[in-house]
C-alpha cells in the first residue's frame, strides 16, 4: 500500500457511497486508477466490505458501554468464545496491559444491562472486569 491507498481508504471509511468520479477528483488521479486500486483492495482482503453506520439513537439498543476483562490466565480462548457467542457483545478486542479484552456490550434497557452485566461476569475464567457506559458519540 502506497500513500494514495491510504488516502482513498481514508476517503471510503469517511464515505463509502463516493461515486469513483468524486475519489479521483478528491485524489487526482485518473478515475480508472481509484477502479483499479479498489478493485486491487478488495481483491487482496483489504477492504474486507461495506457497511451502513447508523446514528448511536437510532439502533434499537439504547443503553451502550465498554466492558474491559481481566481472564484468569489459561482460559482466554474459553472467555473469547463465550463473549463472541453472547447476543448483547457486539464487538471483542484482545488489548495490552492491565485488561486482557475490552468488550462493546448493548442492551435495551438498564435492567437487560444490568442482566447482561451479571451473566457475563459469571463466565468461568474472568477474573475482573470494569464497565463504562458511553453517553454521547462524537465521531463514528
Amino acid at each position: 500500500m502506497d500513500d494514495i491507498d491510504r488516502q482513498l481508504i481514508g476517503l471510503l471509511r469517511d464515505n463509502a457511497r463516493l461515486s469513483v468520479v468524486a475519489l479521483a477528483s478528491k485524489l487526482r488521479v485518473a478515475r480508472a486508477t481509484v477502479q483499479n486500486r479498489i478493485a486491487k483492495l478488495e481483491r487482496d482482503g483489504i477492504i474486507g466490505g461495506y457497511t451502513v453506520r447508523l446514528r448511536p439513537d437510532a439502533e434499537a439498543y439504547r443503553i451502550r458501554a465498554m466492558m474491559s476483562i481481566e481472564v484468569d490466565g489459561p482460559h482466554g480462548d474459553d472467555v473469547r468464545r463465550a463473549l463472541q457467542g453472547h447476543p448483547n457483545v457486539v464487538t471483542l478486542h484482545t488489548t495490552n496491559g492491565r485488561w486482557d479484552l475490552l468488550a462493546e456490550l448493548r442492551a435495551d434497557t438498564l435492567e437487560d444491562f444490568d442482566a447482561v452485566l451479571t451473566a457475563i461476569r459469571s463466565i468461568p475464567g474472568i477474573s475482573s472486569s470494569e464497565t463504562s457506559i458511553l453517553l454521547s458519540t462524537y465521531k463514528l
